[in-house]
């Protein structure tokens, strides 16, 4: 959206089935394209059984989900050339059963998430109405940049 901001990038697969097909120059695009400022961040891609112990352990959810971000530095105030620091982890199993539910490919998905694992991580959120249309605006927006369709057109 923005001038390309500092991004400090770890890709973790501790479940490689997608490793060859979400590649790290990939990721780093996507998340280059969603970031607002400068950040530290680790995209990780997990099965379902550690999906679900974070999801349980750190939400009190006792199912795998898409996408958990993990903002470490949320609501502090920062200097301004500090970086959004945050760990955002995909279920691959959840991203790839979506993904065939939705009628998209992983990769479309993929996109879809980890911009809104980014967007997470720098304080965006959808617990109310305006704040979700928001958030969704602005995901709309950074997934037609890079080429995606709109992920909640029908």
């Amino acid at each position: 959206m923005s001038a390309k901001n500092k991004l400090t990038l770890s890709v973790q697969y501790p479940d490689a089935r997608l490793q060859e097909s979400l590649t790290r120059p990939k990721i780093r695009r996507w998340v280059q394209a969603a970031l607002f400022a400068p950040a530290e961040l680790t995209i990780r891609f997990v099965d379902a059984e550690e999906g679900r112990t974070l999801n349980r352990d750190y939400r009190e959810k006792d199912y795998a989900t898409n996408v958990l971000t993990f903002a470490y530095n949320e609501g502090e105030e920062l200097p301004d050339d500090a970086p959004t620091q945050a760990d955002i982890i995909l279920c691959t199993d959840v991203l790839e059963r979506e993904a065939a539910e939705q009628k998209k490919t992983v990769e479309e998905h993929a996109a879809h998430l980890i911009v809104h694992g980014v967007l997470h991580a720098q304080g965006y959120d959808h617990m109310d109405d305006e704040e979700a249309a928001e958030m969704e605006g602005i995901e709309t927006e950074i997934l037609a940049g890079l080429g995606y369709a709109d992920p909640y057109a029908d």
